[in-house]
């Protein structure tokens, strides 16, 4: 299985990006934001999700160890493949898509390319209670509210299996200013 690919763009076109890694190129199907956040000749690296098919094999890559895990929870769902799953994560960052399931928003969700409305209504019922609580910022921290859903921290709480609500209060008391490894070891003490 591949984990994660990092290297340099060497190309975008419809919705999906090549990555050169040391003269290997691998096409990366990508979200909406991810697609136009890089540039050719960037440096990047992409948590993938290797689609094994039949007939085919796909690579879907996210900027966020968060995005994907969520993917992956969103495959999981009848009616739901890997371009669907892409399509909902299009929707926004992953904070607002969890926050849309959490809060059973199939509305939001519907609004992806190929997804209607009861599958958009099976997500949620089959979700909400994985994707925990919605995060609240509170007012003091709201000008950080993006790098707190890339908080590395968290997404390893995350991939460790926590759902989002447990990995947030196992992190509150924690010190924000230690190193990622420090803050997951005494998050996972408390």
């Amino acid at each position: 299985m591949i984990a994660h690919i990092a290297g340099v763009v060497a190309e975008k076109f419809g919705g999906s990006i090549i990555v050169d890694v040391v003269g290997v190129g691998y096409e990366i199907n990508v979200t909406v934001l991810d697609y136009e956040a890089v540039t050719l000749d960037q440096q990047v690296k992409f948590y993938t999700y290797h689609h094994i098919r039949e007939q085919s094999q796909e690579l879907f890559g996210f900027s966020s160890l968060a995005a994907k895990k969520l993917f992956e929870m969103l495959i999981t769902v009848q009616g739901v493949g890997p371009k669907a799953a892409l399509a909902i994560l299009s929707l926004g960052e992953a904070e607002h898509v969890r926050n849309a399931i959490a809060n059973a928003d199939s509305i939001y969700l519907a609004k992806a390319s190929g997804v209607g409305k009861k599958t958009a209504e099976r997500v949620v019922v089959d979700l909400s209670d994985k994707v925990g609580m919605p995060i609240v910022y509170k007012q003091e921290r709201a000008a950080q509210t993006e790098l707190n859903t890339s908080d590395e921290a968290l997404e390893a709480l995350i991939a460790l299996g926590y759902n989002l609500a447990d990995a947030t209060k196992a992190l509150d008391g924690v010190d924000a200013s230690l190193p990622t490894a420090q803050r997951v070891t005494e998050a996972l003490r408390g």
